[in-house]
């Protein structure tokens, strides 16, 4: 008995230890008409599954390693079949040293989330193609929010997930579904592959590693150069919003981290405020009205 009790808690750690991700699922169905929620309640617990019952990296994941995340799935529409029409919201963060916070790294909303699925359907995937549009949906995103991670950690160091992504972008292109294709829009899933492995844009993510290591895992133990980093730092983005102004990277950047820049920076010394604020004004006038705390004691 005592072996077999060993054997199911080894088992049962390793199993633990090789999954990758920590992705909370909610499916949103109130604007479905519906007497039988059960369809919904199943893909929700096919997705959880799907996010975090398998490995998607190479590397040796301890579960307090794993990346959290949240995904929101709202169902606009179903048409009492296997076809739904949705809008996804992703969202991701990861530790800082040393602290109990967390930054988030990815928030993202994909309004052209539609995709077929039939009751009892296991979702699979394999990166040699032939996958569902909703498979490669899921994929796509693991993909982003692991190199963003990596990113985050390394210089670059998300570089093969973001090929990853890519290259489900380049087997979607004869999709029926939308979002896959460059001339649909500025801001799908094509131009976010576009902009991370562009190379006028490999700044904006050389300053998330900057922003990461650099300067927020760098807070506890030295505050003034570590918040010195991130300011200068900031002109890395500068540069590379004058290359590509109006780049969907640089806005899914601020959208993260709009909130939390004008916490940090609210501490900084009249010289760093100003510099930082001129900088944030050019590239993130989205967000201007928050950035004008950042002049308040």
């Amino acid at each position: 008995m005592k072996v077999i009790l060993s054997l199911l808690l080894f088992l049962f750690s390793h199993i633990a230890s090789a999954q990758d991700l920590n992705i909370r699922v909610q499916v949103v169905f109130s604007q479905v008409q519906t007497s039988d929620p059960g369809i919904f309640r199943e893909i929700e617990t096919t997705l959880t599954e799907f996010f975090n019952n398998r490995k998607w990296t190479p590397d040796n994941i301890q579960p307090e390693e794993r990346i959290e995340g949240n995904f929101i799935l709202t169902i606009s529409s179903w048409d009492g079949a296997n076809n739904f029409e949705a809008t996804a919201q992703f969202q991701s963060s990861r530790p800082i040293y040393g602290s109990s916070y967390n930054t988030t790294l990815l928030n993202i909303i994909d309004r052209d989330f539609n995709f077929s699925y039939s009751i009892g359907q296991p979702i699979e995937f394999t990166d040699l193609g032939s996958n569902s549009n909703l498979s490669s949906l899921l994929a796509y995103y693991i993909y982003v929010i692991i190199g963003l991670d990596y990113d985050s950690f390394s210089a670059q160091g998300g570089q093969g997930y973001f090929q990853k992504a890519e290259t489900i972008v380049s087997n979607s292109q004869s999709s029926a579904f939308s979002g896959w294709k460059a001339f649909e829009n500025t801001r799908n899933r094509y131009w976010l592959t576009e902009n991370l492995l562009s190379a006028n844009l490999k700044p904006v993510r050389e300053y998330i590693y900057i922003y990461h290591r650099k300067g927020l895992d760098e807070f506890i133990s030295n505050l003034v150069a570590a918040r010195a980093s991130l300011i200068e730092g900031l002109e890395i983005i500068q540069r590379a919003n004058k290359e590509r102004p109006n780049s969907m990277l640089i806005s899914l950047f601020f959208s993260a981290k709009a909130d939390e820049l004008t916490s940090l920076l609210r501490q900084a010394t009249p010289t760093e405020k100003s510099k930082a604020l001129n900088i944030l004004i050019e590239t993130d006038p989205a967000n201007l009205n928050k950035y004008q705390q950042i002049l308040q004691n």
